[in-house]
């Protein structure tokens, strides 16, 4: 499910942010997953959190702000994520 998740996401972030012209070299996603239980005491993954990290090559470079919107996009855009309950959280990090 997160990996699942952590797909969506990224396949949608590189079309988009080739869309908006940027070059992607790297992405890799540490992304992590948290259980709960239903009302009705049922497991079921509660939460899940990406981590993404992108590196660019070519002159065009998004700004921080324009890499959230990217994002953010790639969120919405996510059919996976659109179709669970699940709390998603994007929290991208610095590439090294």
């Amino acid at each position: 499910m997160v990996g699942s998740l952590s797909s969506c996401h990224m396949l949608s972030f590189l079309h988009i942010a080739s869309r908006h012209g940027f070059q992607v070299a790297s992405y890799r996603d540490e992304a992590t997953g948290m259980m709960g239980k239903t009302e009705r005491g049922i497991p079921w993954v509660a939460a899940v959190t990406l981590h993404p990290a992108v590196t660019y090559s070519g002159e065009k470079r998004p700004s921080g702000e324009e890499e959230a919107h990217l994002h953010h996009l790639a969120h919405e855009q996510c059919f996976i994520a659109n179709s669970v309950k699940t709390e998603i959280t994007v929290s991208p990090v610095a590439a090294s």
